[in-house]
C-alpha cells in the first residue's frame, strides 16, 4: 500500500512539472511575440516623417502676386488661385519678388506628362537672373528636383547610357557657380544630395515637398519623409525660383515661413 501511494506521488508530480513547464514554455513564446510586436512598432514610431502643411502663424501662401517672370513668355505661367499651371515653355524660371535668406516652405506639385522635368531653385542670386536670356536657366541657385520618374526611362533611350548620375525620388545639388556639400548618399560624381529612400508617385499624381533652408543647410521632406540636403551653401541667400523646363507641370499651396 505504501509502495503504490508511493508510486501515485511520483506521478503527480511528474504531471505538475510537465504543467508547469509547458505553461512557462507558452510564456516563452509569448514574450518572444510581444518583444518581437514592440521592437516593430518602436521601428515604425522612429521612421522619420513630418508632413509639413504650413498652415499657423508667420505662415505664407504665394500666389500670382509674389512672383514675376525672369525670362519666360506670358502664357508659360497661368495662376488660378494659389495653383500655378507651367506649358514647361520656354525654358526659365519664375522668380519671387523677395529675396530669402532663412526659411522653411512647402509646396505640392505634379507631372502632367510622363518623364517631365522641372524643380524649385533655392537661394538664386540676382546676378544669375540679371539679363538672363530666353530659353535659359540660372546659372546660379540649389535645385530641389521635380522629377517624373518616366524621365529614366526618357534618358536612357535618348542616350544610350545608364541613368546613374540622378534620380527621381529628390535629388538636392548646386547650380553653375553656386556650391554646397551635398549630404550622403552622392550620386556617382559626388555633386548631388541622393534620396536615402523612393517615396515620390509618379504623374499625374501630386506630390508633397517640405524643405528647410536656414543658415546655409537645406533639407527635403518628399510626401513626409526626410530624403536628401546639404550644407555650407554659397550663397545661401536669394529668390525662389519655378523651373519651367520643356514639360507641363503644376505647382500649388506655396507656402513659406522666415525663419531667423
Amino acid at each position: 500500500m505504501k509502495t503504490c501511494r508511493s508510486r501515485i506521488f511520483v506521478l503527480l508530480l511528474s504531471c505538475q512539472s510537465f504543467a508547469l513547464q509547458s505553461v512557462l514554455n507558452h510564456n516563452g513564446k509569448l514574450n518572444a511575440q510581444e518583444s518581437s510586436a514592440t521592437k516593430s512598432q518602436s521601428s515604425e514610431s522612429t521612421t522619420p516623417f513630418a508632413r509639413i502643411e504650413g498652415v499657423g502663424p508667420e505662415w505664407k501662401t504665394l500666389g500670382k502676386e509674389d512672383f514675376v517672370r525672369a525670362n519666360c513668355d506670358e502664357e508659360t505661367w497661368v495662376w488660378d488661385g494659389s495653383l500655378v499651371h507651367s506649358t514647361g515653355n520656354p525654358i526659365g524660371v519664375l522668380r519671387s519678388k523677395e529675396k530669402y535668406k532663412n526659411l522653411e516652405f512647402v509646396g505640392t506639385w505634379r507631372h502632367l506628362t510622363q518623364g517631365g522635368n522641372s524643380g524649385f531653385f533655392l537661394w538664386t542670386p540676382q546676378e544669375a537672373l540679371d539679363g538672363l536670356a530666353r530659353n535659359k536657366l540660372p546659372g546660379a541657385g540649389i535645385e530641389v528636383q521635380v522629377l517624373d520618374h518616366g524621365y529614366t526611362e526618357k534618358y536612357e533611350k535618348s542616350s544610350g547610357k545608364k541613368a546613374t548620375w540622378f534620380t527621381t525620388h529628390g535629388d538636392i545639388f548646386p547650380v553653375g557657380k553656386s556650391k554646397l556639400e551635398p549630404f550622403p548618399p552622392l550620386s556617382p560624381d559626388g555633386s548631388r544630395s541622393f534620396p536615402r529612400a523612393n517615396h515620390s508617385l509618379p504623374s499625374p499624381a501630386w506630390n508633397h515637398y517640405y524643405v528647410r533652408a536656414i543658415n546655409g543647410e537645406v533639407r527635403l521632406w518628399v510626401n513626409g519623409y526626410e530624403v536628401s540636403g546639404g550644407k555650407n551653401a554659397n550663397p545661401a541667400e536669394g529668390y525662389l525660383c519655378l523651373e519651367a523646363e520643356g514639360a507641363a507641370v503644376e505647382f500649388k499651396d506655396i507656402r513659406i515661413r522666415i525663419l531667423p
